[in-house]
């Protein structure tokens, strides 16, 4: 396999997942003009990508085994092996995360929640709510390496710092604030009012 840049590795889930469904109609190959079809994308850009995450090179004429690029594109995406997070807010978005299950089938697991709020202290399900103060030693007994932020903008640095000093190296935002982190740490920004200025831009051009 090849290095694979930021944009293949962002595709790759949707790829996945109609991969999946494909594997599900009893469908055992595919092939890159299949695949480009489908998501729009040119034959090119489907080989550079599979061949960028395959095990396996694709059969001329043929193509690929959908069982084994379901399982390639699956080790590099590290759904493979859970990895244990974090959730700091446990608002209305931060309970929904908690109690959204699918995350275990991308290689996450949510394993406790945490806020500022004495009152939203407890449990939601089956995951425990606990104060901030205990942030840094239960990631630390607990070996996180990812923290998921979905407190306001206001309180967001606040918390990223908090997370880093925990031992946290992965940083997922939902927060619509630039976070600033030392270097060796990975912020992934989640902004939807960026989202939905596109959406709005797109709906006005067409006016």
């Amino acid at each position: 396999m090849s290095i694979i840049s930021k944009q293949t590795l962002l595709r790759m889930p949707y790829y996945l997942e109609h991969l999946k469904e494909m594997h599900k109609n009893g469908e055992t190959v595919v092939s890159a003009p299949i695949l480009a079809q489908h998501f729009g994308y040119t034959e090119i850009q489907v080989r550079k990508d599979l061949a960028s995450v395959s095990s396996v090179q694709g059969k001329p004429k043929i193509g690929f085994n959908i069982s084994t690029l379901i399982v390639d594109i699956e080790n590099v995406l590290g759904y493979q092996h859970l990895n244990k997070a974090v959730l700091v807010g446990c608002g209305s978005l931060g309970h929904a995360f908690l109690g959204y299950k699918v995350f275990s089938e991308y290689g996450c697991e949510i394993i406790a929640g945490f806020d500022a709020n004495p009152e939203k202290l407890g449990s939601f399900g089956d995951k425990p709510i606990l104060g901030m103060n205990t942030l840094k030693e239960f990631c630390n007994k607990e070996a996180i390496n990812m923290g998921i932020i979905t407190v306001p903008a206001i309180a967001a640095q606040r918390v990223c710092d908090q997370l880093v000093d925990a031992g946290v190296k992965a940083i997922w935002n939902f927060a619509p604030i630039h976070l600033i982190v030392p270097d060796g740490i990975l912020v992934q920004n989640e902004n939807m009012a960026a989202s939905l200025a596109m959406l709005f831009n797109h709906l006005n051009a067409l006016k």
